[in-house]
């Protein structure tokens, strides 16, 4: 236990003194045990159990299938992983939109049956209340504007957001209300650098980037993209740090050929 009382956990107050200080945040997502393990013993400041799951863990096209209980159900897994870094929750699709007492109950939900430290939801002015309501509870809530994801129909395309003056204004206008709205950081996605750079200056609170460019305080990746366990999806944004695609379909192919020749398992490999 005394080891385990040395590690430092992250806190929203920790990221708000890396912003001051200079340091950039590091970000990952993470839906599961034996991984979110892996990645708070390297020592990462910030996992989210994101929405993403719907994509990487089950499959579907878009965000907007996955339910609060299976947001739930991956953020037990992670919390119970990790020592260190802030593990924050996504608000799935249809908990908070247009229903601040809902997206209150939904939140709460995520805090007491998952352990979360935290809540994510996407959205500008239309979701203040809601987050007015969810940081009033006392629960600490991350904005996301720029790209989406849970809002793909209504934009029809996953394409680079608020490219031109007037949707930029909208962007930092939106970003003001979530800071005074009470959330302890943002989340941009994939905007231009100029804009990003700007958001991160004006406000306070950190910004978290993901396709935002160099210039914001943080920066967040799919962690399958990361890792290249996912082998089709290649933005501009997205740096892979390893093939497992191909290291895992080899070992996996390897291993069949052991089994189907015999020689898995051997002598040693027997009681």
């Amino acid at each position: 236990m005394a080891a385990k009382n040395e590690i430092k956990r992250i806190t929203t107050n920790t990221l708000q003194s890396m912003k001051e200080n200079g340091e950039k945040i590091s970000m990952l997502t993470a839906y599961d045990f034996s991984m979110a393990k892996i990645l708070d013993d390297a020592g990462i400041d910030v996992l989210l159990v994101g929405d993403s799951a719907s994509n990487v863990m089950a499959g579907h096209e878009t965000t907007l299938p996955i339910t609060l209980d299976q947001m739930i159900y991956h953020a037990q897994s992670v919390i119970r992983a990790c020592n260190r870094c802030l593990v924050i929750v996504d608000l799935p699709f249809g908990t908070y939109q247009g229903n601040s007492k809902e997206a209150l109950n939904s939140s709460i939900r995520i805090m007491k049956e998952a352990g979360a430290h935290a809540v994510k939801l996407e959205g500008g002015e239309e979701v203040q209340e809601s987050i007015k309501r969810i940081v009033g509870a006392g629960v600490p809530v991350m904005g996301h504007l720029g790209l989406t994801p849970q809002s793909i129909y209504k934009f029809g395309t996953y394409a680079v957001r608020a490219k031109d003056d007037e949707e930029a204004d909208i962007l930092l206008h939106n970003a003001r209300i979530l800071q005074d709205a009470g959330c302890f950081s943002l989340v941009l996605e994939k905007i231009p650098a100029k804009l990003g750079k700007i958001v991160s200056e004006e406000l306070k609170i950190p910004v978290i980037g993901i396709g935002a460019g160099m210039h914001v305080d943080g920066q967040v990746l799919v962690m399958h993209d990361m890792l290249g366990i996912t082998a089709e999806f290649s933005p501009r944004f997205l740096r892979r740090y390893l093939d497992l695609y191909s290291e895992i379909k080899d070992a996996t192919k390897q291993y069949i050929k052991d089994v189907k020749s015999k020689d898995f398992p051997n002598e040693k490999e027997q009681y």
